[in-house]
């Protein structure tokens, strides 16, 4: 990493799907996927998102919640995209009749609705996992802690314990070992080009898998985050407090995206140390990719740059 360039402000983002990644641009999203025959195929869109239609979304924290839902979407959009490639079922059986059923409540929104179906489960899940499940757990034990801010240290710590076990295991996985390779391959593209310097595979391998903005650091934010702001919720109810903690999301998820958008920006100590957590973290979700999936990331991050970078600007 050559530190003493300067770093240009962009929002350029991106996530690793199959074989691939995803970059996001300011106006435009492309999906490069390395095909079984060992060719690159690229599928480009524009970004539509709420925040260019209602300019009062834009407002900080709120553009956070926005900002987040919408990349799940895009996520998912991008992560069946790629799965098209290496997609082992056979394609000339019939479609059963629950696929006829919902082809015909759906028709040409099908996908559409899948994938919104999807970003609900995995809210669902997450939620459960990391938000529901700790709170659920301490409050057997709440009446050993009278101190309601205690307690809901002891469930912000048991949060963050089950995410980075879950972090963990997932990261043993093969076939997820070969998506992290990815998702190194993108920090390691984003970082090039926000140094200035040319898209090749040679300037882009000498740079770091680690990148402040990544996901995996805003998640890890958003746990401690939830920590101080629970922690002024009572422990008096177990529904309440239930209740409360899904409505306050929002506020955790807009508030965390500030905090990382703020850090991704600036390499002063404060943000520097802010930022250490969740780098120390890629090191479970990335790994050094080779050049051909440096390749592919390349080919992705070019067909979302602006013609200026005037035009590339948070």
């Amino acid at each position: 990493m050559e530190n003493d360039k300067k770093i240009v402000p962009n929002s350029i983002g991106g996530q690793a799907v199959i074989e691939g990644v995803m970059m996001r641009g300011p106006k435009e999203i492309a999906t490069a996927v390395r095909t079984p025959e060992g060719e690159i195929t690229v599928d480009k869109k524009p970004i539509q998102s709420l925040s260019m239609k209602c300019k009062f979304l834009k407002a900080p924290i709120l553009r956070g919640v926005i900002a987040f839902f919408e990349s799940m979407a895009i996520g998912i959009k991008s992560l069946m995209f790629s799965a098209e490639f290496y997609d082992i079922e056979d394609e000339e059986q019939a479609p059963s009749k629950f696929d006829k059923f919902l082809e015909k409540i759906f028709g040409n929104k099908l996908q559409d609705a899948l994938i919104y179906f999807s970003v609900a489960i995995a809210l669902i899940f997450g939620i459960g996992l990391f938000i529901l499940l700790p709170t659920v757990v301490v409050g057997f034990v709440k009446k050993l802690v009278e101190n309601h801010i205690i307690a809901n240290f002891a469930e912000g710590v048991l949060r963050i314990i089950i995410f980075l076990t879950y972090i963990i295991m997932i990261s043993r996985l093969k076939d997820i070992q070969r998506v992290f390779e990815y998702h190194g391959a993108e920090h390691k593209t984003i970082h090039c080009y926000e140094h200035g310097e040319e898209l090749t595979v040679e300037n882009v391998r000498k740079y770091t898998t680690l990148h402040p903005r990544c996901g995996t650091s805003f998640l890890l934010i958003v746990m401690i985050v939830s920590i101080i702001i629970f922690s002024f919720i009572s422990w008096e109810n177990i529904w309440i407090r239930l209740v409360l903690r899904l409505l306050l999301l929002p506020l955790v998820a807009g508030i965390s995206y500030e905090i990382i958008k703020f850090a991704g920006r600036s390499e002063h100590p404060i943000t520097c140390a802010i930022s250490k957590p969740g780098m120390l973290l890629q090191k479970f979700t990335t790994r050094e990719p080779d050049d051909s999936q440096i390749e592919v990331a390349i080919q992705a991050l070019k067909n979302v740059l602006p013609q200026s970078r005037e035009e590339d600007k948070w």
